[in-house]
């Protein structure tokens, strides 16, 4: 059975579809928004309604911005290792530029040296969310938070990591 708050925010996905797919285009290439919003649907689906979501609109709009976010790094995953594979199959004439390597350094060093500055809790809840792949609702729980406290910080993360990366 559905639950109430999957029935609800698949209604709200529906309402708010075209500004959904503004923000999807902001962080995805436009072949890849249709995939995120199917994603998006399906762990609509899975959401029970313990706990209650309050604000059903800022919870699939968060939703929505870490199907983004694990889309764009499956992607870069993806094109890392066709990149390493190529390189390995075709040699140096393939390899990534001096140019495009001095370049992905220097984005890498900047995301690095943003993430080292994160204030406290956001620093340990994002790490805890993206790399120890730890679900927001336990790190709540963890942290003696709420999940919107919790989403309010990876959002952040997000956001100055992202601007670091582009050079903001």
């Amino acid at each position: 059975m559905v639950s109430t708050n999957a029935l609800d925010l698949s209604c709200l996905l529906q309402s708010e579809r075209s500004s959904l797919l503004r923000m999807l285009l902001r962080v995805l290439d436009r072949s890849m928004v249709a995939d995120a919003l199917q994603t998006l649907w399906l762990r609509i689906q899975k959401v029970g309604d313990d706990p209650p979501i309050n604000d059903k609109r800022s919870y699939l709009f968060a939703l929505a911005a870490n199907v983004a976010w694990d889309q764009g790094r499956e992607l870069a995953r993806r094109r890392k290792i066709q990149a390493e594979a190529d390189a390995i199959l075709w040699g140096a004439e393939r390899s990534p530029s001096a140019e495009t390597m001095m370049i992905a350094r220097d984005e890498l060093k900047r995301v690095l040296e943003a993430a080292d500055h994160l204030s406290e809790p956001t620093r340990t809840i994002f790490w805890l969310n993206r790399i120890e792949a730890i679900p927001q609702r336990d790190i709540a729980v963890r942290l003696g938070v709420s999940r919107t406290t919790v989403e309010k910080h990876i959002r952040r993360a997000l956001s100055l990591l992202g601007q670091a990366r582009d050079g903001g």
